[in-house]
């Protein structure tokens, strides 16, 4: 006996603790005797005092026997442990626990329960086996929900699933309304009335999503999920009539884009998806433009496009931002950093855009007609400021390419051009004829005479690279006569512009609508085969569209892939 125990004026004020399951589970089927019996002996568990049960027996005014039974009953639900019937000793497990016999079901408890049931199978034109009655009847039996109430779940599964009615289907219904407390016939009509809401709603979203089946129990889920959110009903049509073809999967990820955005009404959704769509598409016109494939659109959208669009760039203006920017070899982040430039140059509306397209344009030819001339010179924003500086200098194209011919020899070609620009700027000399003649001293023509090394290897280079230069641009013209040849035929045209929009509607059909798929690589095939068929008629060939280089192992640059010199080159 321990030295130490509770006063009995402590032992009033504490408390009984009673698990909610045995509330839930085993109270409403018990007796009023057997529910008195299970709490006084709970309440005596925690009593100190010695209590046998012949006192407690005259204390709730039962017999001994009786009491003896009701400790049986609830020793057959498990809840507690008889260890001695004389004298009378119990032991209570944990409700949770449940480790006895399962009580024995009573058959005329479930007699008008069994007939009603019957009609409703009859009348859905099923008839369950024996042991799918037995498993509904256990439901029963282990859980609190009225009989009726189990009967309305029955109803609702035989209208919505007609011939495909199962037990488990039924069973599963009911579980879940269990889980959510909903034991009585009020509390079950009204969850199935909402249910009957929702699956109007599903119905609806299934339409414009082209989805050809009823809603499952699975596809409530999603609606939960997005109502928990405060999406809008009409946020979500919006967003399904936006994607015409999907899945609930597909569309979840977008209204999940949404909530990611806080965007959660219809009016507020429709303008993102409309501003969303925009983007997406200037996206895919400016990737296709620079020659980048595009999957997801989004990433580019929230870096790029949306801060190009808001600075006042239409599409037609960055489509041609991007033809400029892809004869510089840029991708998107240069192309960004370009527009800043032009942005901070006040370049924004359409005729601006256009006029510096077409100045940078006039750059570019001047540039690879010095490369020409010179050689190897990279195409660089640079070098165009450069041939600007020397356009404003009032030098006129033959001035620049005269230039360019003195400087030929120099290994770097630009840099040198800029020192003879300058002088003869200071000179005033802005036509050929006004160059001034210098004279070599004697001490110049010794120096001369007398080159060093590197100028000697410099030559050399700048020989060579002129040489790879020249067969390029034969290689070129050879590509350049073909393309000529077949834009004039209008059947190319057509197939040409259907290939590109197709690849653009395929990139984009794998992000909004992958369902799309298989029609739009169809009409992108036919498409190819018109464009096979013109260039038979035009006698020309994909082969006339690929340079032929005169090395095969260099492609005319005079390096092969490891770096080395290539030994096609012929000096002259």
């Amino acid at each position: 006996m321990s030295f130490c125990a509770f006063s009995k004026d402590f032992t009033k004020r504490s408390f009984t603790s009673v698990e909610n399951e045995f509330i839930t589970k085993y109270l409403p089927e018990a007796s009023g005797d057997a529910v008195r019996a299970y709490l006084y002996g709970l309440y005596l568990c925690n009593c100190a005092q010695e209590f046998d049960a012949e006192n407690a027996a005259k204390l709730l005014r039962l017999p001994l026997k009786k009491l003896v039974d009701i400790f049986g009953f609830w020793e057959e639900c498990g809840l507690v442990q008889v260890l001695s019937r004389e004298p009378l000793y119990i032991e209570y497990l944990p409700v949770s626990a449940a480790v006895g016999r399962p009580k024995p079901i009573r058959a005329e408890k479930y007699l008008e329960f069994n007939r009603e049931l019957y009609k409703l199978l009859q009348k859905a034109g099923k008839d369950f086996k024996p042991y799918e009655h037995q498993r509904i009847l256990e439901f029963l039996e282990n859980n609190p929900m009225e009989q009726q109430a189990f009967l309305l779940v029955v109803e609702y599964c035989a209208k919505k699933d007609g011939a495909r009615l199962s037990s488990s289907h039924i069973l599963n219904k009911a579980e879940k309304l269990v889980k959510n407390y909903k034991f009585t016939y009020e509390q079950v009509e009204a969850d199935l009335a909402d249910f009957n809401v929702h699956e109007k709603e599903l119905s609806r979203i299934f339409t414009l999503l082209g989805i050809y089946r009823k809603p499952q129990d699975g596809d409530y889920d999603f609606l939960e999920k997005w109502e928990q959110a405060g999406v809008e009903c009409g946020a979500v049509y919006a967003c399904a009539e936006k994607m015409k073809k999907g899945s609930l999967a597909s569309l979840d990820q977008l209204i999940s884009e949404l909530i990611e955005k806080d965007v959660k009404t219809e009016t507020e959704a429709r303008e993102y998806l409309a501003r969303r769509e925009e983007l997406a598409s200037a996206v895919f016109k400016v990737g296709r433009r620079l020659g980048v494939k595009v999957q997801n659109p989004r990433p580019f959208a929230e870096e790029y496009a949306e801060k190009w669009l808001e600075r006042g760039y239409d599409e037609e203006s960055l489509v041609l931002v991007a033809g400029l920017c892809l004869r510089l070899s840029y991708g998107f982040a240069e192309m960004d950093a370009l527009l800043d430039e032009m942005y901070a140059e006040g370049i924004v509306d359409g005729a601006g855009v256009r006029e510096y397209c077409l100045a940078r344009d006039r750059q570019l030819r001047l540039l690879q007609s010095i490369q020409s001339v010179c050689g190897v010179v990279k195409k660089t924003q640079a070098a165009l400021d450069m041939v600007a500086a020397w356009r404003s200098w009032s030098f006129s194209d033959e001035m620049i390419l005269e230039a360019a011919k003195r400087s030929a020899n120099a290994s770097s070609p630009l840099p040198y051009m800029n020192k003879l620009l300058s002088e003869w700027k200071r000179q005033g000399a802005f036509t050929p004829s006004e160059i001034p003649e210098k004279e070599t001293s004697p001490a110049a023509k010794i120096v001369a005479a007398v080159r060093s090394e590197a100028a000697v290897a410099a030559d050399e280079r700048s020989e060579r690279e002129r040489f790879y230069a020249a067969r390029r641009q034969r290689a070129m013209r050879r590509v350049e006569r073909a393309l000529a040849i077949a834009e004039r035929d209008e059947a190319y045209r057509e197939a040409e512009a259907a290939i590109k929009k197709g690849e653009i509607e395929l990139a984009k059909a794998e992000v909004f609508s992958p369902a799309t798929l298989p029609e739009l690589t169809l009409r992108m095939e036919e498409a190819k085969q018109k464009r096979a068929q013109a260039l038979k008629r035009l006698q020309l060939s994909e082969r006339d569209f690929v340079p032929e280089y005169v090395c095969a192992k260099c492609s005319d640059t005079g390096f092969l892939p490891d770096g080395r010199a290539c030994d096609c080159y012929q000096k002259r």
